[in-house]
């Protein structure tokens, strides 16, 4: 006879290798603080509404509590036997407190209770998710706000563009991080919803007041269907969704602090702390965190494909399939919440080298859109004022110079609506000052950004 809690069905033991293939303990306890608060509001609920007694229900909480403790304390022995976080659990409080603790799994079965563990997880993740991009749009802001009037290279294609304030090509990826954390917190009005009531798949026949779980706990409702409530995991997809977003755009941020920190480009100081050395060349400082955080990015790729994986042809309503759910989670939760940590840490201390980004300014003639808009202000139609600055620029690549140290002279002979006002609209300064409308580039409008997510960081 099985000594499973389902074993009154089984006549034999489960095979000790189907035991541990089969076996979630090992990553779910990960789960005990969500199963037990679960568990205590599912008591509490049972005896208002008269299913325990008000006796009953103490014993259950005030054991949950003790597991708790003994959980934090290490004392907790987890037994593989026991199958899941869930089991252990209630197997423990029985032993301590009889047959109340028999009494804790009316109405409700492992389906929809490890759905709402899992839910909670996901929507406590996401708020501290939401915690260190505020953090990393904070510092990304702070570092824009000392380099408003820093010029540096701006990039299309990886060559060079138009000159950019080092502000505004941080506060970039602050917008993007901020976009990141409004998605965190949309995902939370679908993670966290109480399913519990649905029970194996059906409902239950006992009178269970869902809404009252669902308040205690501190969620935005509960199920609607009881069938989609324990088959679906959509609320994770969508969660891992964000998680790829930000790592995406943690990646790209690394990718330039990579390019930025090569010498034959020299824009940033890598910090001691977030570099490492060659045991062969000692001149070299790799990028190696910025590196390992864009590799990691595939981890949490990986992490959102597994789980569309397992969830593409699974029937309604439960299905064993879906306890691989948790650990791609888990891992891309650890690498989010690190990359998010490390990287806040490191551009606050990053260190940004203007004096080389001044000298890039030179080498790729980021002032020809200036002289092309210039004449188009003057009337001459654009194309032809295009093919104009781009004369300009094969004469002073030709003679090795910038076009801001052609002559007036050289330039007339490319155009005669050229005069002597050119000379301080080919300089980086005004080139940055002009790009002055909403969004743009221009010291005004970097400020502007900076005072807007400021804001928007004192209203959380």
């Amino acid at each position: 006879m099985s000594d499973k809690p389902w074993g009154g069905r089984f006549t034999e033991p489960t095979s000790k290798i189907v035991e541990r293939y089969t076996g979630s303990v090992r990553f779910d306890q990960a789960l005990y603080a969500q199963d037990i608060a679960g568990s205590k509001a599912h008591a509490r609920m049972l005896a208002k509404q008269g299913v325990i007694s008000q006796d009953e229900a103490r014993k259950i909480v005030g054991g949950l509590d003790i597991i708790l403790n003994d959980i934090h304390e290490g004392r907790f022995v987890w037994k593989d036997e026991l199958e899941d976080v869930h089991m252990n659990i209630e197997a423990r409080l029985t032993e301590m407190i009889g047959d109340a603790g028999r009494k804790l799994h009316t109405g409700r079965s492992r389906n929809d209770q490890v759905c709402l563990d899992f839910r909670l997880f996901v929507s406590a993740r996401l708020e501290v998710w939401s915690e260190l991009l505020a953090a990393l749009v904070k510092v990304l802001s702070e570092r824009a706000e000392e380099h408003v009037e820093t010029i540096l290279p701006g990039y299309t294609h990886m060559q060079p563009a138009q000159p950019v304030s080092l502000g505004h090509h941080l506060l970039a990826y602050a917008w993007m991080f901020k976009r990141d954390h409004e998605r965190c917190q949309d995902a939370l009005k679908r993670s966290a919803v109480s399913p519990l009531g649905a029970a194996a798949l059906a409902g239950t026949t006992f009178p269970l007041d869902p809404k009252a779980v669902a308040d205690e706990l501190g969620l935005f409702g509960t199920f609607g269907n009881s069938l989609d409530a324990v088959s679906d995991r959509d609320f994770a997809l969508e969660a891992l969704f964000v998680g790829t977003t930000v790592m995406m755009h943690l990646s790209r941020l690394c990718e330039e602090l990579i390019i930025w920190a090569n010498p034959n480009f020299g824009y940033v100081a890598l910090p001691d702390a977030y570099a490492t050395g060659s045991s062969i060349m000692p001149q070299k400082k790799n990028p190696d965190v910025a590196e390992l955080m864009r590799g990691k990015t595939g981890r949490v790729y990986g992490a959102l494909f597994t789980l569309m994986t397992i969830m593409k042809g699974l029937p309604l309503a439960y299905n064993r399939d879906m306890q691989e759910d948790k650990e791609p989670f888990f891992d891309a939760d650890r690498t989010v919440s690190d990359s998010l940590a490390i990287m806040a840490e490191m551009m606050k201390v990053m260190g940004f080298r203007p004096e080389r980004m001044r000298q890039a300014l030179k080498l790729g003639f980021l002032n020809a859109t200036e002289l092309a808009d210039y004449l188009a202000a003057k009337g001459v139609p654009f194309r032809e004022a295009h093919h104009v600055a781009g004369s300009a620029v094969a004469l002073a690549e030709k003679s090795g110079r910038g076009l801001e140290e052609l002559t007036l002279a050289e330039l007339q002979g490319l155009c005669a609506q050229i005069g002597p006002d050119v000379a301080e609209i080919l300089t980086y300064e005004a080139a940055m000052r002009r790009r002055n409308t909403s969004g743009g580039t221009s010291p005004e409008r970097v400020k502007e950004q900076i005072g807007t997510l400021e804001g928007w960081l004192a209203g959380l």
